[in-house]
C-alpha cells in the first residue's frame, strides 16, 4: 500500500461558513449536521477557521432586500449573518429532503444572500465573485441530485464559483425509517459506513479547498468583462454590437 500524500497546498487562511437549513432548532439533532460535520472536520484538521450556523436558530423575515426591519418587520438576523457569510472564502448549505425539495428555510437563506447580489466586491464585481460554494443534502427519500441543482444554480447564478463535484449527500431507503446518524441496535451510526456519500463528501471537501485556494491565491476571478460600472460606463468588453455587424 502506497503512503498518504500530503496536501498539494496550505489552506489555514482560509475561512468556511456551513449553514444548516434543517427545520429543527438547536438544541434538537440535525441529520443534515451529522454529515456536514465530516466535511467540517476535514477543513478543521488543515487549519481553516470553520464556523457553524443552524438558520432555524435565527430570525429570518421573508424577503430580498438586506435588512427587512427597513421593510415593516419588527426582526431580521440576516445582516449579521450576512456578515459572516462575506467574510468566508467558502459557503457550504446544507439542506433535508422534504416533499423531494430543499426545506423552506433552505431557499430562505438562498432569499437572503440574493438580497446581497448587487453589492460589489473591492475590484468591482459582485460581491460574490471569488467566493467558492457547495451543498450537503440529507433524507429518507429520492431528491439529493435535484436539491443540490437549485442550490449550486442559485450559488453560482450570484456570483460563487464552483468546483467539480461540489455536493453531496445521503438517502436511505424510501419512507419512514432511520436517518443518517441515527444509532442502530448494534451501536453503529446509519450511513457512517456508506462508502459512496463518505467518499462524495471528502471529495466534495477537497474540491471546494483547492478552488478556494486558487482563487485567493490569484486574488479571485479576475475583473475583465464582468464588472457593472465599466459596462454601465461604455465599456461593453468586445461586445458584438448589432448595429454595426
Amino acid at each position: 500500500m502506497s503512503k498518504q500524500s500530503l496536501p498539494p497546498a496550505q489552506y489555514a487562511d482560509l475561512r468556511a461558513v456551513f449553514i444548516n437549513t434543517t427545520l429543527k432548532p438547536s438544541p434538537e439533532p440535525s441529520h443534515t449536521e451529522v454529515l456536514m460535520d465530516v466535511s467540517q472536520a476535514i477543513m478543521r484538521a488543515q487549519g481553516v477557521k470553520v464556523e457553524h450556523i443552524r438558520a432555524a436558530d435565527h430570525v429570518l423575515a421573508p424577503g430580498v432586500q438586506p435588512d427587512m426591519t427597513a421593510h415593516g418587520f419588527e426582526r431580521d438576523d440576516w445582516p449579521t449573518l450576512y456578515a459572516r457569510v462575506k467574510q468566508a472564502d467558502i459557503l457550504v448549505i446544507g439542506s433535508p429532503i422534504w416533499l423531494g425539495e430543499r426545506s423552506s428555510i433552505c431557499w430562505s437563506v438562498i432569499e437572503r444572500l440574493y438580497a446581497q447580489s448587487a453589492d460589489l466586491n473591492g475590484k468591482g464585481q459582485y460581491v460574490y465573485y471569488g467566493k467558492v460554494g457547495g451543498c450537503i443534502v440529507t433524507g429518507n427519500e429520492d431528491g439529493v441530485k435535484h436539491v443540490a441543482t437549485g442550490v449550486l444554480y442559485a450559488l453560482q447564478h450570484l456570483g460563487y464559483s464552483i468546483p467539480p463535484q461540489a455536493d453531496a449527500g445521503w438517502i436511505g431507503e424510501a419512507g419512514p425509517g432511520p436517518s443518517y446518524g441515527d444509532r442502530q441496535d448494534d451501536g453503529s451510526r446509519v450511513g457512517f459506513a456508506n462508502d459512496f456519500t463518505q467518499r462524495n463528501t471528502t471529495f466534495m471537501t477537497w474540491n471546494l479547498l483547492h478552488l478556494a485556494r486558487l482563487l485567493k491565491d490569484v486574488g479571485g476571478i479576475p475583473a475583465y468583462g464582468n464588472v457593472r460600472e465599466q459596462w454601465d460606463a461604455g465599456n461593453h468588453f468586445d461586445h458584438p454590437n448589432p448595429e454595426y455587424r
